[in-house]
């Protein structure tokens, strides 16, 4: 990272698919006295329905990829399934931190505890845990996006990611989805010193 560049916040929300983080990051994106910017993941996956390229992910060929993280331009990375790679470029929280802003993120629980322990100070690393994994199966079935194979694996997951959230700063419990809201949005506000007018 270039030196600089003032440092903001880096806000790690991470969370086993289908807990409900992506519903709070975008929340708290609306809330503009918080002056969060969502870092955009690099992928090397295929776009999935409506996604954009450099809007909803930077998609990257394997290749370009794996290139970048020989040229180590990621601040975490990590082949998330097999020949499936996410991971955060070092020049988006350098564009994001340019413009003032703190840094939002939606990521994966390694990702999430990668950033933390690179930037201990500046990360605010919170856990969205769902209901119960019943529960997580039940919001993913619903969301009618993937096979039931991709779906049992991401549980199978889930089960790992539950346990690392002991790990993380703070944990929400997305019980009920106002709830969540409130709690994340005053949990952002005091790490960035920002109160709501």
């Amino acid at each position: 990272m270039k030196e600089e560049t003032k440092k903001g916040k880096l806000l790690v929300f991470s969370a086993p698919s289908g807990s409900g983080k992506t519903t709070i990051v975008r929340h708290l994106l609306s809330l503009e006295y918080l002056n969060l910017e969502f870092s955009i993941s690099a992928t090397s996956r295929e776009k999935r329905g409506k996604e954009e390229d450099s809007k909803d992910y930077y998609f990257l060929s394997q290749r370009a990829f794996k290139d970048k993280i020989k040229n180590d331009e990621f601040l975490e990375w990590e082949e998330v399934y097999r020949d499936c790679f996410y991971g955060t470029l070092k020049t988006e929280v350098e564009r994001i931190w340019a413009k003032g802003k703190n840094v939002i993120f939606d990521i994966d629980v390694v990702g999430g505890l990668r950033i933390k322990k690179k930037f201990p100070e500046e990360t605010l690393a919170v856990f969205v845990k769902p209901p119960s994994v019943d529960e997580l199966k039940k919001r993913l079935k619903q969301r009618k996006t993937e096979s039931d194979d991709k779906i049992n694996m991401r549980i199978a997951k889930a089960s790992v990611e539950l346990a690392t959230a002991p790990q993380f700063d703070v944990i929400i419990k997305n019980h009920d989805l106002q709830t969540a809201l409130k709690e994340a949005e005053q949990l952002v506000a005091d790490f960035v010193g920002v109160k709501k007018i």
